[in-house]
């Protein structure tokens, strides 16, 4: 069976594409076969994964979609780019931003990438999908296709504000357009235990969703060298294997696998 995680939340900054590399290349580590799916316009977790310029590829979601919304054939294999640290990529750039506009007029179009990802499932154990940060058709398509959703939430204060928005956001899509959707949980990100600020916010996301929402037990600390792995195109395990932020998405992996699919 395969599992379709979105990582989404309409804020940027919060480590979602950091934490789709990561969990990615976490469950490949443990054997996991693993598609990771850039529905980003900007492209950084192509330019994560070492595509210097995701604008110039010529195959990417939005090629894909567009051949959906044609009803084109599409090979399996088309546009996927493989990864030295064992995942499958299909790239995303700034043609994206196109193909949402493009979207308003076609029948069905929240179901566009559902259709996709139906087609590659027999060929996955994992599809993760690291979603722009809004609530826009892309992003609603990314939830359609989804089993659950998975939440990165930087310790501070106006994230975990709109944290609401997002959360009635799956609710809708799950009432009107895909019963079977869950919330995989709520990470936390960016974390720094040396303040009591940290602490203050992590104990509100507990106290506040805790008893309606999962939050995973391990949390993200802020750590320089997530960017620095980013920026070397491998994941933060092939960039620094023993540091705390490595450890912490290991744990991550764990939680993700422990959930049983």
């Amino acid at each position: 069976m395969c599992k379709v995680i979105s990582i989404a939340n309409q804020k940027g900054g919060v480590g979602k594409t950091t934490t789709a590399v990561n969990l990615g290349i976490g469950l490949a580590k443990a054997g996991k076969k693993v598609l990771l799916i850039d529905a980003d316009p900007q492209g950084g977790l192509s330019a994560s994964l070492g595509i210097g310029e995701p604008d110039e590829v010529k195959t990417t979601l939005a090629t894909i979609l567009m051949n959906v919304v044609n009803e084109d054939p599409i090979q399996p294999e088309e546009g996927i780019i493989h990864h030295e640290e064992g995942v499958d990529l299909l790239p995303g750039n700034i043609e994206l931003s196109v193909m949402e506009l493009n979207m308003a007029n076609v029948m069905s179009r929240e179901m566009l990438m559902r259709e996709y990802i139906e087609m590659q499932k027999d060929r996955y154990d994992y599809i993760i999908i690291d979603c722009m940060p809004s609530l826009g058709t892309m992003t609603i398509n990314a939830l359609v296709a989804s089993d659950s959703v998975l939440i990165p939430v930087q310790a501070a204060y106006l994230p975990v504000k709109g944290l609401q928005q997002l959360i009635k956001t799956i609710s809708m899509v799950k009432r009107r357009l895909n019963r079977h959707l869950t919330i995989e949980g709520i990470l936390l990100t960016m974390v720094d235990f040396r303040t009591n600020y940290a602490k203050d916010i992590s104990n509100k996301v507990r106290e506040t969703y805790g008893t309606n929402v999962p939050i995973f037990e391990c949390v993200i600390p802020v750590s320089v060298k997530a960017a620095e792995a980013s920026a070397e195109g491998i994941s933060i395990y092939g960039h620094c294997r023993n540091s705390k932020v490595s450890n912490a998405y290991k744990e991550l992996t764990q939680e993700v696998l422990g959930d049983g699919k």
